[in-house]
Parts: C-alpha cells; structure tokens; sequence
C-alpha cells in the first residue's frame, strides 16, 4: 500500500515537471511569439515561471523523495538498469532545474523589472533551452522507467 502512495505521489510529480514544460515549449511560448511584443511576452514569461517554478520546485523534492523511498528496498544491485537511468537523469534535471531557478530566473526578472528587454529575453532564450533540455531528459527517463518493467 505505501509502495503505491510512493509510487503515484512520484508520478504525479513527473506529470506536473515534464507536462508543465511540454506545455510551455510547445503551446505557451509559440502563442506568446505570435501574439505578443518582447516587453508582454518577456512579461508574461516571468509571471508564468514564477507560478510554475513554485509547482516544479514542490514537484522535484517529491520525486527525488519518492524516487529514493522506491530505490532503496531494492537495493542498488538488484535495481533494473533502467530504474538506474532514471535516477541519475532525474538528479541531471533537478540540477538543471534548480541553476534556472535560482540562477537564471532572478536575472530575468531583474532585467524586466529595469525594461532591459535585449538582455531579458537572452536570459529567456537560455532557459528556453535548458528546459528544452531537461523535458528530453524527462522523456528519456520516464522511457527508462517503463522499460525497466
């Protein structure tokens, strides 16, 4: 029964991450592109990451919780090579994740606040490719936890 909890908290952690950034790449930002100047879509950006990034940062400490409480009754040995996959891809994403939150985003923010749209949206444009980055990472790992069955 707690094996379950643990297992379903994990998964809907792994939905919130790699579906909020699925979302942002291939619906939010396009739409964004189409229909908003620099100033309101670097805004809107900031505003949107903030929301999100409060939902990931929940949703990584959950996964690298669960994750851990799953791992270890099995053991390192017995583990399948997948589970081992998706554990250290999941480590690389929280990695990534926690350099844009705590490195990037501030900046962005910063140059929003200051109207320095040129240099906002090279910092957008740096944590639209790590989170490009990080959710074909996601794929991969949710892969190598299915194969790992």
């Amino acid at each position: 029964m707690l094996r379950h909890a643990l297992l379903d908290l994990h998964l809907l952690g792994v939905v919130a991450w790699v579906g909020g950034m699925f979302f942002a790449h291939f619906c939010l930002r396009p739409a964004a592109m189409e229909t908003l100047e620099p100033p309101q879509r670097l805004t809107l950006w900031t505003a949107t990451l903030r929301r999100f990034f409060r939902f990931v940062a929940v949703a990584v400490l959950l996964i690298l919780l669960t994750g851990a409480l799953l791992f270890l009754p099995v053991g390192f040995q017995a583990a399948p090579v997948g589970w081992h996959v998706m554990l250290a891809l999941g480590v690389v994403m929280a990695g990534v994740f926690a350099y844009i939150y705590a490195g990037l985003y501030p900046k962005l923010v910063k140059n929003c606040q200051n109207s320095a749209w040129a240099d906002a949206a090279k910092v957008q444009n740096r944590i639209r490719q790590l989170v490009s980055a990080n959710l074909a990472l996601g794929v991969i790992a949710i892969l190598a936890a299915v194969s790992a069955r």
